[in-house]
Formats: C-alpha cells, sequence, structure tokens
C-alpha cells in the first residue's frame, strides 16, 4: 500500500485540536485566512452505517453548484488559478474541443495493478503538452507569456456548471481536484468534503446511474490524492478525510460496487497510513479505526458471497479461482516514505501524496516546492465503459494475506506497533466472519498454517501489546475456526498450560483442612510424563522457547484471560474432552484445563501473577460447571457425535497405554509385559507386535526407545521396528532422516554399529537403489552422513573448521563397491543435510526447533480428523466424572478463605450445581466428597463428642432453648452456617445418591440431638414415629428469663454472677452467648431437616439401600449386649419399619427379622417394649402378605408375650392380638390359632387382679351394710374380659379350621376345641368374678355349641373328663376356694349346674355311647363331692332347677 511523507510534523496536541474542531464545528482552524471558507465536515463513520438515511432539505442542484462555487472560489484565491475566467463560476465558457483532448476510455487512465503504470503505457499527453495544447486552442496567454484562458481544473469545474441541468458526472471534476498536485490541502479538502456530503444526501446513491464507474473512479482518485503540501496538520486533515471517505464508501451501500483492484488500493493505502511512522499518533490510530471498519464490512461481505455462490463448499473458490492472483497489496511499511521498499523518490517537487511511484522516473512522491503541473491525464471524463465485477474472494483472500504477512516474528522490516496493528484487524476480522474463513481453501490454509504459525510465536513474546494482541487473535481465531484446527489448538493450549499451571504446594492455611483441597494437581495431569503428542517433547519445550518458563505476572494474567475467554464457549471443555482426552495420541486437555483454572484459582496464585487472576481462574471454573449445570435438562443428541461407549473404551486404552508407557521407560520388559496383559500388545513373543506398538505410541521415551532396540537381544524387534519404514525413492539421508526422528541414536558405538546394520540391510533389502553398490557401501555413507550432521551442526565448532564437501566426498572415495559415489548423489546430501540438520527428538534445541515442529504438526494435521463440535449433553456425565475433584476442592478452599459476599453467592451457587450435575448422572463419589467437604466447613460434623457439662437451658414462658458450646461457638461462625444450610439444601431430594456422605449427616444429627438443637422432624399429624423420645442429660442449669424480666443494672447482674459463683454453677450465657444460640437454632430450622427423612421413605431409597440399612440394623440388634438398650431399641424400630417397606423384596425377611428380635434376653425385650410394639403395630395393621407372613411365625407370639410382662406396652400388645383374632379379615389359620388363645388366656390371667378390688368392696359394702360395688374401672380387668369374648368368638373358626386341617377327624377335634376349653375352663377359678362369671357364660355356650358334637365320632364326649370334671375338682380345692371366699361357693353352684345341664342336654347321644355308665358314675361322685363340700342346700336347689329347665 501507500504512505504519506510531510514536510513538516504536527505536534499530537495540536492535531487533536484539530480533529476535536473539524468534528465539533466543521470547519479548519489551520487553514490560511486567505482560503478559509465554509467547510461543513460530515462524519462518515455515522454517514454511512445509520440505518436511516438522511434527507436533503435544498434543491440537490443548487446545493452540487453551491459546493462547486465554493471549491473554484478557494481555487481563484490562490496566485495559480487568480488570473482564470469566471466560467466556473458563471457556468459557462466550457469549450468543445476540451473532450477531444481527454483520453478515449475512463480505464485507460486508471492505474493498473499489473506490469508497468507508466505513462508511456497509458497512451495519454503529459501534463505540459497538456496545458499547451489548450493554450493554443484557446487563444490566450497563460504562463510565461502563453495565452491561455483557462485550467484545466477550471474548464472542468464550468463544464460541470454546464451539465448540471442532466446530473450526471457530477464526480468528475471534484476527482480531479483530488488527483491533482497542483491544488492545496484546504482545496482538496473541500473537495473530499463536497463528495461525503453527497454520499451523506445521498445525491450519489445506489440508484444513481453509472454508479459502480462512479465508485471505481472515486476510489482511483482518492488512493492515488496528490496536493501541495502546506503545514502538517493541515496535510494530515485531508488524510483524515481520505480515511473517513473510503471507510464510508467502502461501509455504505454502494460499496459492494467496488472492484477487487479498488477495494485492494483503498485497504492498501488505508493499512499504510497505519503503519507510517512519520505520522502523527492520532492520524495513524484514525488509519487504524477505519481500518478495523472497512475490514468488517468487507468480511461481512464474505458470508453474503456465501449465499450467493449457493451455499455449497467450494463454490464460492471455484467462482473466482481465475481471479485469485489478479490483485496485489504492497502496503508501503518502512515508516518513512511513500514508495515501496525497492522504490525511492527521485524528484524534489513540492506535493503531498498517498499514491505508490510507479516507475521512479516520471512519477514522484517526494517533497519540493513551486509545482505547478496538474496531472489529469490518469482521469478521464465519465464516459461509458464496460461495469467492473464487484470484489469478492479474491480482495478478501489478499487482504488476510497482507494481514498474516505482518505478524512474521522474523521479519525485521515489520515492527511490533505494525504487528499489534494488524492483530487488531484481523481479531476483527474473525470476529465478523471467522466460521466462513474454514469453508474457503485460500483463506483457510492461511489460517492453519501461517496465521498459526505466527501466532503461536508471537504470545512468547515479551512485549505486552504483542502478546495481549496476539492471544486475543488466537483466541477469537479458535473459537470461530477450531473445527480445522486440532492439532494448533492443542499446541497452543499445552504451552500456555505450561506457562500457567503453577509446580508449587498450596499453602496450607491455619484453620482450613487440608483434605478440603485434595484433588487439586500439582502439575497438569497429562504433563506429568514424558512423550506428550505435541510436535516437541514436554520436558524439551522449556528450552527451545516453547515452555512457559519463567513469564511476567502480566503476561500471565493476559493468558489467563484467554483461557477465560475459550471456556466461556458453552462447548469448549466437552469438546476438549471428547476430541483430546478420548482420544490415545492426544493430551488430557481437558483435565488439564480444568487443573490449570483450579490451582490459579487459589488466592496464593496471585503472587507470582496479579491479584485479577485467582477471581478470572474461578469466574471460568463457574461457569464450566454452569454450563454442564444448564445442559443438565437439554434433550440428549446423539446423532453425529462419536459413540459414548467407544470414547469411554478409547479413554481406558490410553490409561492403560500411559501407564505401560511409564512402565517401559523405567523397565523395558516390565512395561512390555504390562502392556501384554492389558491386550494392548497382542502377543509380547512377536516382534511385529512389539515394534507396531513402539512405533504407534508417542509416549515412549524416544532415548529409552533407541537404547531398547539397540540391544543385541533385540534384533528381531528391530527389524520389526524397520519393516514399518518405506525407503523406496529416498536418498539414503532422506530415509535415514525418517529413521532417527523416530528414536534416539544410542552413545555407545556397538550400539550405533548395530542400528546402521540393520538400517542397510533394510535399505537394500527389495532392490539395491542407482547409484549404490551394495549394503556395505550403505553402511559406510551412513555413518558418514550421521559424522557430517554433527559437524554441521556443533556450536562449539566454527564455521572455518567445518567439513566442506572436498571434505565429506573425499572421506568416501572407493567405499562405493571399490567406486566412487556419483558427485551430483553426495552434493545433494551435503546441501540437504547442510541447510536442514537431522534434528533427533530430544535434542531440539537450535533455532530450526519450532519449524521442525511445526513440520511435524502439519504432516500429523493431513491424517488428522477435524474438531467434532459438540452441543450436546450426552459427554457431561463422563467429562465431570473426569473433573470434579479440582472443582470442588477450589469450591472448598475459596469458600473457606473468602470474605466477599460476590464469591461466596457463586461459589454456593457452584455447589449447589455440582450437586445437581453429580446426583443426576449418578457420581455418587462426587456427592459423598461435597457432602464431606460442606459439613468439614459447617464444623458440626466432629467426630469429638460435644461437651455438654455447661449446658444451660433458658426458658422463657413456654418457650426454652439449651445453651451450649456448640451451639455458641456455631452460631458465631457464619461461614459454618452458610455451609450447613448449602449442605443440607444440596441433600434434600438427593439422598438416593449418597453414599459414605451419611455418616458426617448423621454426625451432625447426632451433635445437634445431644445438644438439643435437633428440632422435631414431623408434626404430631404426620409423625410417623410412635415411639417415645431419647431421654437427654440434664442441663447443668435451668434458668427462667420470666421471672428476671424487670430486673435490670450492674447491680443484679453482678449478684446472679456471685450467686452462681457460690452456687458452684457455671455462670449464666450472656446476651451475646444466647443470641449466638438463637443464631444457631435459626440455622438449623433453615436446614429443613425433615425433609430429607420424608423424602428416604420411599420405594426407590428402601430398594437402592434396604439391604445395607437392614444388614447394619440387625447387626446392632445381634450385638445388644455390648450396645445401649436405647440404641437397640430404636434399631429394632427402624428394622421392623424397613420390614414393612421392603417386604416385597428378598433381602429381608419376616421371620429372620421376627427370629433376631425374639433372640433378645428378657430384658433387653422389656427395655425395648414401646419401640418393638410400635414397630409390629406398624407392620400388621394393614391386611396383606406381610401380616399373614408375621403372624404366622411363633416368634412373632413369642415377642407379644415377652413384652406382655411390661404394663406400659400390655395395651398395645391387645391391640394386635385383637386385629389379629377378630380384625378384618381375621389373620387367625391352623399355625397361629393356638398361640392367640393362648395369649388370650394369658390377658384373661392377668385380670385376675380385679380380685383385690371386689375384695375391697365387699369389706366396704359390709361397714355400710349396702350393696356390693363393682370394681373401678381397671385396663387390666377390661382387657381379660375382651379377652374372654374373643376366645369364645373364635369357636365361631373352629369348623373352618378342622375342615381346612389335614389332620385326622379325633386328631383334629383335639387341636382346635382344646385350647378354647382349656383356656375358659383356667378362668373359670380366676379370683376375679368378673372373668370367672363371664368364662362361665362363654364355656357354657361353647359347650353347648352344635357345632361341637357329631353323631360320626364321639371326640365331644371328652368334654366331661376333660373339660368340666377338672374344672369342678380345681374348684374344690382350698386354695381356690381361698382366692374368693365369698364369691367362690356360688361358682361351685354354678359348675354343678353346668354339668347338669351339658349332661342333661346331650343325654340322647350319650346314651348310644358305650362310655355312658362310667360317665354317670363319675357325675354321681362329683356331686357328692360337692354336696360334701358345704354346697348341699344350694346344689339342690341348682339339680331342680336344671332338671325343670330340662323338662
Amino acid at each position: 500500500m501507500c504512505d504519506v511523507a510531510l514536510s513538516e510534523g504536527g505536534s499530537p496536541m495540536e492535531l487533536a485540536r484539530i480533529h476535536a474542531s473539524i468534528a465539533v464545528n466543521g470547519d479548519d482552524p489551520l487553514r490560511d485566512p486567505q482560503y478559509t471558507v465554509n467547510e461543513p465536515v460530515l462524519d462518515m463513520r455515522h454517514t454511512f452505517t445509520r440505518s436511516t438515511s438522511i434527507s436533503v432539505a435544498v434543491d440537490p442542484v443548487a446545493l452540487i453548484t453551491t459546493e462547486c462555487i465554493t471549491v473554484t472560489s478557494a481555487m481563484r484565491k490562490h496566485a495559480r488559478w487568480a488570473h482564470s475566467s469566471v466560467s466556473a463560476i458563471l457556468g459557462g465558457g466550457a469549450t468543445q474541443g476540451y473532450e477531444a483532448s481527454q483520453p478515449s476510455s475512463p480505464r485507460d487512465g486508471m492505474t493498473t495493478r499489473k506490469g508497468q503504470r507508466g505513462r508511456e503505457q497509458s497512451g495519454v499527453m503529459s501534463e505540459g503538452e497538456w496545458e499547451s495544447g489548450l493554450a493554443h486552442r484557446w487563444g490566450l496567454r497563460g504562463k510565461k507569456g502563453k495565452s491561455m484562458q483557462d485550467n484545466p481544473l477550471m474548464s472542468a469545474f464550468a463544464r460541470l456548471r454546464s451539465d448540471l441541468t442532466g446530473c450526471k458526472g457530477i464526480y468528475y471534476s471534484l476527482t480531479c481536484v483530488i488527483r491533482s498536485s497542483s491544488t492545496s490541502a484546504p482545496i482538496t479538502s473541500l473537495a473530499l468534503v463536497a463528495i461525503t456530503k453527497f454520499f451523506a444526501y445521498n445525491l450519489i446513491s445506489q440508484e444513481s446511474p453509472r454508479l459502480s464507474l462512479a465508485m471505481q473512479l472515486l476510489s482511483s482518485a482518492i488512493t492515488h490524492c496528490r496536493f501541495e503540501a502546506s503545514d502538517s496538520a493541515a496535510d494530515e486533515i485531508v488524510l483524515l478525510r481520505i480515511l473517513k471517505l473510503m471507510e464510508g464508501m467502502i461501509s455504505g451501500p454502494g460499496g459492494e460496487l467496488l472492484g477487487d483492484e479498488s477495494v485492494c488500493e483503498m485497504m492498501e493505502t488505508g493499512l499504510s497510513m497505519c503503519c507510517q511512522m512519520r505520522l502523527s499518533e492520532l492520524l495513524r490510530r484514525s488509519a487504524e479505526m477505519s481500518m478495523v471498519t472497512m475490514c468488517q464490512a468487507i468480511f461481512e461481505r464474505l458470508k453474503h458471497l456465501e449465499v450467493e455462490a449457493g451455499g455449497e463448499l467450494g463454490a464460492l473458490e471455484e467462482s473466482t479461482k481465475e481471479d485469485m492472483n489478479t490483485v496485489k497489496m504492497d502496503p508501503s511499511v518502512n515508516g518513512d516514505q511513500v514508495t515501496s521498499p525497492s522504490k525511492a523518490p527521485t524528484s524534489t517537487r513540492s506535493s503531498s501524496s498517498i499514491e505508490k511511484s510507479l516507475d521512479g522516473a516520471s512519477e514522484t512522491t517526494a517533497l519540493a516546492h513551486n509545482g505547478s503541473e496538474t496531472n489529469l491525464a490518469q482521469v478521464s471524463a465519465p464516459t461509458e465503459a464496460s461495469e467492473v465485477k464487484p470484489y469478492s474472494l479474491p480482495s478478501i483472500r489478499e487482504l488476510f494475506r497482507v494481514l498474516v504477512e505482518l505478524l512474521d516474528p522474523h521479519n525485521r522490516q515489520h515492527t511490533d506497533a505494525m504487528r499489534v496493528i494488524a492483530l487488531r484487524i484481523l481479531d476483527v476480522a474473525l470476529e465478523v466472519a471467522g466460521p466462513s474463513i474454514p469453508k474457503h481453501p485460500s483463506l483457510a490454509n492461511l489460517a492453519m498454517d501461517d496465521l498459526c504459525r505466527y501466532l503461536f510465536q508471537l504470545v512468547r513474546s515479551d512485549n505486552m501489546a504483542i502478546l495481549q494482541g496476539s492471544l486475543r487473535v488466537t483466541g477469537t481465531l479458535l473459537a470461530t475456526c477450531r473445527g480445522v484446527l486440532k492439532l494448533q489448538q492443542e499446541l497452543f493450549l499445552s504451552y500456555v498450560v505450561a506457562c500457567l499451571h503453577p509446580r508449587v504446594e498450596i499453602p496450607r492455611e491455619a484453620g482450613i483442612d487440608s483434605a478440603l483441597y485434595k484433588g487439586v494437581p500439582q502439575a497438569p495431569p497429562s504433563q506429568v510424563s514424558s512423550g506428550r503428542s505435541t510436535p516437541v517433547p514436554v520436558k524439551d519445550r522449556k528450552k527451545l522457547g516453547m515452555e512457559g518458563g519463567s513469564r511476567k505476572p502480566d503476561a500471565r494474567e493476559a493468558m489467563v484471560e484467554s483461557v477465560g475467554a475459550l471456556a466461556r464457549i458453552p462447548s469448549f471443555m466437552v469438546e476438549l474432552y471428547i476430541n483430546y482426552d478420548c482420544e490415545v495420541d492426544r493430551g488430557d486437555l481437558c483435565e488439564d484445563m480444568v487443573g490449570l483454572l483450579s490451582r490459579n484459582a487459589f488466592p496464593d496464585s496471585a503472587t507470582w501473577s496479579t491479584t485479577n487472576v485467582p477471581p478470572l481462574c474461578l469466574d471460568a471454573l463457574l461457569g464450566y460447571v454452569g454450563f454442564i449445570a444448564d445442559r443438565l435438562d437439554n434433550i440428549p443428541v446423539y446423532d453425529g457425535y462419536p459413540d459414548r461407549d467407544y470414547l469411554k473404551k478409547q479413554r481406558e486404552r490410553k490409561k492403560l497405554i500411559i501407564r505401560g508407557a511409564a512402565k517401559f521407560n523405567e523397565k523395558q520388559k516390565a512395561g512390555i509385559a504390562y502392556l501384554a496383559s492389558q491386550n494392548i500388545i497382542d502377543n509380547p513373543d512377536n516382534p511385529v507386535s512389539v515394534a507396531k506398538f513402539l512405533k504407534g505410541t508417542t509416549r515412549i521415551s524416544k532415548k529409552v526407545l533407541g537404547e531398547f532396540l539397540s540391544k543385541k537381544s533385540n534384533e528381531d524387534i528391530l527389524g520389526a521396528f524397520l519393516d514399518l519404514f518405506d525407503f523406496t525413492g529416498k536418498r539414503v539421508d532422506e530415509a535415514l532422516r525418517d529413521l532417527l526422528e523416530s528414536f534416539r541414536l544410542p552413545g555407545e558405538s556397538p550400539l550405533i554399529e548395530r542400528i546402521v546394520t540393520s538400517f542397510s540391510e533394510k535399505y537394500c533389502s527389495n532392490s539395491t537403489p542407482e547409484g549404490i553398490a551394495d549394503k556395505d557401501a550403505v553402511y559406510v555413507l551412513t555413518y558418514a552422513i550421521i559424522m557430517l550432521n554433527t559437524d554441521q551442526h556443533n556450536p562449539n565448532l566454527k564455521s572455518q573448521n567445518r567439513m566442506k564437501y572436498t571434505d565429506f566426498s573425499r572421506n568416501l572415495r572407493g567405499v562405493n563397491g571399490g567406486q566412487d559415489f556419483a558427485p551430483e548423489y553426495l552434493q545433494e546430501i551435503y546441501d540437504s543435510i547442510r541447510t536442514r540438520e537431522i534434528i533427533l527428538p530430544d535434542e531440539h534445541d537450535n533455532k530450526d526447533a519450532f519449524d521442525y515442529a511445526w513440520k511435524e504438526l502439519l504432516l500429523k494435521t493431513e491424517s488428522a480428523k477435524n474438531l467434532v463440535l459438540c452441543d450436546t449433553n450426552i459427554f457431561d456425565a463422563d467429562m465431570f466424572e473426569a473433573t470434579w475433584k479440582p472443582v470442588v476442592a477450589t469450591l472448598s478452599y475459596v469458600f473457606m478463605s473468602a470474605s466477599d459476599d460476590a464469591v461466596f453467592s457463586r461459589v454456593i451457587t457452584g455447589f449447589d450445581q455440582c450437586a445437581r450435575i453429580a446426583a443426576r448422572y449418578g457420581l455418587a463419589d462426587a456427592f459423598d466428597h461435597i457432602i464431606f467437604c460442606l459439613s468439614t466447613i459447617g464444623t458440626l460434623a466432629s467426630e469429638a463428642p460435644s461437651n455438654t457439662s455447661l449446658n444451660t437451658e433458658i426458658q422463657v414462658n413456654d418457650n426454652s432453648v439449651m445453651v451450649s458450646e456448640m451451639a455458641v461457638k456455631f452460631g458465631r461462625d457464619f461461614k459454618a452456617q452458610l455451609a450447613t444450610v448449602v449442605l443440607f439444601r444440596v441433600v434434600t431430594g438427593n439422598e438416593f445418591i449418597i453414599r459414605e456422605g451419611w455418616k458426617y449427616i448423621v454426625r451432625i444429627w447426632l451433635n445437634l440431638f445431644v445438644n438439643s438443637l435437633i428440632p422435631p422432624f414431623f408434626s404430631p399429624a404426620q409423625s410417623t414415629l410412635d415411639i417415645p423420645p431419647i431421654p437427654l442429660q440434664t442441663p447443668s442449669q435451668v434458668i427462667d428469663r420470666a421471672q428476671k424480666a424487670n430486673e435490670s443494672g450492674l447491680f443484679s447482674t453482678l449478684s446472679s454472677y456471685l450467686s452462681s459463683y457460690a452456687a458452684d454453677d457455671p455462670p449464666e450465657p450472656s446476651d451475646e452467648e444466647l443470641e449466638s444460640t438463637l443464631c444457631t437454632v435459626d440455622c438449623i430450622n433453615s436446614c429443613f431437616l425433615g425433609d430429607i427423612f420424608a423424602n428416604i421413605m420411599d420405594k426407590d431409597t428402601v430398594e437402592s439401600f434396604g439391604k445395607e440399612a437392614a444388614e447394619a440394623l440387625q447387626s446392632v440388634i445381634r450385638d445388644a449386649a455390648n450396645v445401649h438398650h436405647i440404641t437397640v431399641s430404636r434399631a429394632v424400630f427402624y428394622l421392623l419399619g424397613l420390614l414393612q417397606a421392603s417386604h416385597e423384596h428378598s433381602f429381608l425377611r419376616a421371620p429372620v427379622v421376627l427370629h433376631t428380635i425374639s433372640s433378645l434376653d428378657q430384658r433387653t425385650q422389656e427395655r425395648s417394649a414401646l419401640s418393638t410394639i410400635s414397630g409390629l403395630s406398624h407392620c400388621i395393621k394393614n391386611p396383606g402378605p406381610l401380616r399373614n407372613e408375621m403372624t404366622n411365625s411363633p416368634d412373632f407370639w413369642s415377642i407379644l408375650r415377652s413384652i406382655l410382662a411390661v404394663p406400659e406396652a400390655a395395651a398395645a400388645v391387645f391391640e394386635i392380638v385383637q386385629n389379629v383374632t377378630v380384625g378384618i379379615p381375621s389373620a387367625i389359620t391352623a399355625d397361629n390359632y393356638e398361640p392367640a388363645v393362648s395369649l388370650l388366656n394369658d390377658f384373661a390371667s392377668a385380670a385376675s387382679v380385679g380380685a383385690l378390688y371386689e375384695q375391697k368392696g365387699d369389706k366396704t359394702a359390709r361397714r355400710k351394710s349396702g350393696k356390693n360395688t363393682k370394681p373401678q374401672d381397671n385396663g387390666v380387668v377390661i382387657r381379660g374380659s375382651k379377652s374372654i369374648d374373643i376366645i369364645y368368638q373364635l369357636t365361631g373358626r373352629v369348623s373352618i379350621l378342622i375342615k381346612q386341617s389335614h389332620l385326622e377327624r379325633n386328631e383334629a377335634w383335639t387341636t382346635y376345641w382344646s385350647p378354647i376349653f382349656r383356656a375358659l375352663t383356667s378362668q373359670c377359678v380366676n379370683p376375679c368374678r368378673e372373668i370367672r362369671h363371664q368364662a362361665f357364660s362363654s364355656l357354657q355356650r361353647s359347650l353347648l355349641s352344635p357345632e361341637l358334637t357329631s353323631t360320626d365320632h364321639k371326640e365331644w364326649t371328652a368334654i366331661f373328663g376333660e373339660v368340666l370334671f377338672p374344672l369342678i375338682i380345681r374348684l374344690l380345692k382350698p386354695e381356690v376356694y381361698q382366692s374368693d371366699p365369698i364369691g367362690m361357693s356360688e361358682t361351685r353352684v354354678q359348675a354343678a349346674t353346668l354339668l347338669c345341664k351339658i349332661f342333661l342336654h346331650y343325654l340322647v347321644l350319650l346314651s348310644e355311647w358305650d362310655g355312658m355308665l362310667d360317665l354317670w358314675l363319675r357325675i354321681l361322685d362329683i356331686m357328692d363331692r360337692l354336696m360334701n363340700s358345704g354346697q348341699g342346700d344350694s346344689l339342690v336347689s341348682a339339680r331342680k332347677i336344671t332338671v325343670g329347665e330340662h323338662d
């Protein structure tokens, strides 16, 4: 492009004042007063970018006329045009001969961008010849005595005035003024303002005729602008207006009509102004701003061109390939002249120009004095011509190429200032059209090779402007084009990680548990072992300048900002994971990046960087977590992405290879054996398998590999390794270069000889190359090449001492089968080695290292797949599983060390998001660790028992609070409270995922419980924990604050303290301690602990953790002897509750649970009675399989009988029995019939206590001679009475049970009737009269039951011998009689009456029985005994009554 050379320089302050005055006032204060005219200035940046066009309120022709008069009037004030005619003002006098003097075509006068541009080839007259011809034709006397009426410039304006009626060609005269070297800066400025105004007012618009031609001519005019130099400030104002006009043309509506050549010229002009160091800083900055705007428009057009081309890849490239090399930009960047670097000015004319010299002979751009020619030969009047093709990919590609070339760090003509400008412009270009660049090979190749190569070298610069610019452009490039920059991105990010990841331990801070930040890598995880797949091994990057080394703090901050910008791309980290971490030959960039951000988020990173780095890294890390959390609810997308299972296998294989390579680097045989055991190497005894692995992996140390291959025992592997190379058609040095780039030659001569020998054999194995005698010749030549390589590139040798070609060839005389090698062959080998070292992988320590590494990278790029761009959540689970440890550790550490509310807010959000991610993807380890971290920060999960000796209960009216050491300490720690609230918020709803984390939650509950701080989990209406509360330690003192509400003052406080001191009590808690305790209470209440219990009581939780919970509870019960009885009782209750919830699962069975509980000793069962009976009630309250299974278990009835001895549990036991026996439906079966009756009998027997009340009532009645009263309501007696009723009701089920039974008839009758009769007869002798009477009544009804007897069998006759006779005999016993002396006589009579009644009732059936006689005799005997017992009269009466009833 072009530059400007000015005679004088204006100060920056002066030029700033000019610029401000132009922008605000619209005039030029530095213009010579004699040329001062009203000159409104328009800001083209706004003119051509506003959404609505500006309308003109005056007549357009009048406006153009005014502008023409303004320009011509200013020109006539100049001495050069002082004697010109007034036709330009009046509008007449233009001669017809003028047109004849013009070129035939406007394109003839435009500068051609190819070949020579001299006026000799344009076919036009010189300026002097033209003026002379005009003077001769007009007959006027001009300068030097010549007759001349008007200068052609003035004539052009006169002609314009006459043509205004047709409104055509309005730009021609003004462009002449712009191009003329005879005009001054103010006049040129006026012309520029006029044209700017025409564009602003749409006088030149898309509807204008011949607009394309006008745009080309205007472009040519402003890029070839020439004017007389006045002062630097005025000149720079002209240049500033040219910049604004160019900006407006390209950015405006007509910009798309410009041709490729015009665009290149304009961009060349603008870029040259940016790079001219002699121009003022303000102008250069303005030029840079204009270049940015123009580049935005140009690269925006690239997207529209793609649409116009059809949207197919390569369509635009194919349509413009013929024009691709037709334009060429060559900006003047030497900082001194407007000429190209190869041209120098040849004249001393006093004009200022932005046009580049054409041939150095006839055209000049230097400054001189007193020039008066006007070069109109290169600008033609507007005539019809062929339309110019709108600019397209050629000019865009050329602009992109020039900007990229300016970045070349090895081009000394380019200063750092130029590179900074180019970086800023490139950044804008990539921001606008970055995604379009990979679609076009001509642009993609530039980006993939030159641009990346230059950028990756510039990021190592210590110049902060260069570093920041290169990082910005690199970030934008990767953000928009990373799909085709897979290996380039890896190289850049690996370098950044190496620079930024500190290899120092995290400082241990007091009060922060070191376990909280366990998991943060001390070094990049994937760079711990050598042999990375990037072009240069990790351990060698530092000495090549590719390692971070010691970067300045500001440089580190800039790099962190660059990484943060990339991390803000939602899919960036997951793309790193699937494209690098899951590929065997790539680095673990995702893990590296997360580790880098985590480590630098720690506050200590500010010591080697800046204070901005920790928050920047924390923000990027939280953003990474946030993006994963945002995708949780997205619908998974699988189409077009790699298979997740395949990637997981690849990642596992990668880990095995890394581990095996590390073993190989330490001990080769052990490494191969390990790799074979993991199926990485198919067969360790097969040399081909081993060789393929060694050559195919990049993680083996090249030095170790060379030593391994050179051993004599590994000759087969060396041969197989060489067979993997193809040396066909390659010279010996080329083949050797390929081989030695795969491993390092060992240092011992025998080992080198073995490798060289095998190489020589391999090289000649297929066919001996032409010019080579045999393998021996190759052997000698190979040694010579190795020696030459060492000699030519040994830094310790001086150049004059290095081997010459003659020396090299002399050493090889006669070794080619007795002949010499061809001189040309040796010369090629010598030149190749001299100019390009055979670089061994572990010896990259020269200036060509980066070029070699870059060449290797480009070679790998050809075979590497494109980077997979990811917009799905299917890989988030695996990615988070691999990276959660440093994330959670960083959040924990920052939480503990932060003091800013904003930090707390972000970290809390981060914890919540991590927990949601872990819960959604089933990452139990991550969730458990989050619980550990939050519980540790919360301080409530301490394993040490709490000190409760000073606990003090404060009561105010009906409210009380326990002030304890833990409550006060926790209430003072805001971070601990915040962490606790976050913990339970995280846990609530995610209980199913917790594994090891429960122990920390339980510790918190226990510590809260022992300090009376745990709130009730459920309301009374919702509570299912029908068990008594656990008793707590009595507080050291209870203080009622309500009584002291009116007491105040120092005296009362002192008295309270002295009284507590005298009583050896702890001092009363202070108001601050009470307030802290209340804060603790509020915090605990806000945790909603009950929600956790409500959530875990569901089927999913039981299914997931029921088995483990059951085993834990059963182990507590089995070890009851060593466990507190309260713990045992709770375990029994929870086990039964778990049984109720899990009876559908196989891991817990009712018989096993009941047997475990029944195995407890009697004392333990009695202590656990209430919990046990509550659990049993819940299990059987509803009909179902569990109820049947439990009630049929003998252990169930055994437990009830054991608990019956506990008075507090008797009522609950009776309810259970009642539910089982008479509930709907009844649960009585053949298996539980007898134990149920037996237990009911026990309840009836327990009712004997009622006798005490009855006998006491008898005494009272005798004293008062009143009627005896019934005993007061007693629960035991009531239950006994109900038991008798239930026993009788069971008689209704006997027939059903007998039918369902598989027993013999007589055996079944005995099995099901006998228990009832035994129970009832036993209660007929109960001391309690109420129970006896009810038992006799029930017994009588049972004995008279029609289902009792049958003609088919005689088992029922046992009712006399087994029921009635034993009953009467027991009643005759003195001890029975003495249990109720008053009432037992009546009972004997009832028994005799019952005997007679039953006998007479069944007399007919008994008459057919063989044992009738014996029975009658036995009855007589029983009655005789009763008569002799003192009941004679009563018995006679009873007998008469009985006989009468029977009759």
